[in-house]
């Protein structure tokens, strides 16, 4: 195994441990997939700094308006490594709330994360969310 095939399943076992913590409901083991001083933006431009607030701000909702929902993966995860030491991965997904039977399309985000290997373990070191749009009406005629 190359260091490329090497470090590219370790990052994919960061997003895989990050579904587990959201499953679990574990805002703790949620936090422990970034570093120390990670920047996180949620979906609606919250802007979340650090480790510890991004674990408090998830327990929050997984104790409350999040209790009970889960991470469905919305396919594949792109790696591209800038550096030895350095990737960005796009990934896509969902929630999925308590009494759903299936996550709603229209809640499909997709998320750019740059993800930097520190003492030899890959950590998410800046995360940004937004929600997968169509294009409008004016997108649309300016594309033509």
């Amino acid at each position: 195994m190359d260091v490329n095939e090497k470090d590219t399943k370790a990052i994919l076992a960061i997003f895989e441990s990050l579904g587990k913590a959201w499953n679990e409901h574990n805002g703790q083991a949620f936090g422990l997939c970034f570093t120390e001083d990670a920047d996180y933006v949620t979906f609606n431009g919250q802007h979340i700094k650090g480790r510890q607030d991004i674990s408090d701000i998830h327990q929050k909702l997984f104790d409350g308006v999040l209790r009970g929902s889960s991470m469905m993966n919305g396919g594949s995860i792109q790696i591209r490594f800038l550096t030895p030491d350095m990737a960005v991965a796009h990934c896509v997904g969902a929630v999925k709330l308590k009494w759903q039977k299936k996550a709603p399309k229209n809640r499909d985000s997709i998320n750019t994360n740059v993800i930097v290997k520190e003492k030899g373990d890959w950590k998410i070191a800046a995360f940004h969310n937004c929600r997968i749009q169509p294009p409008n009406y004016i997108q649309k005629w300016f594309m033509k």
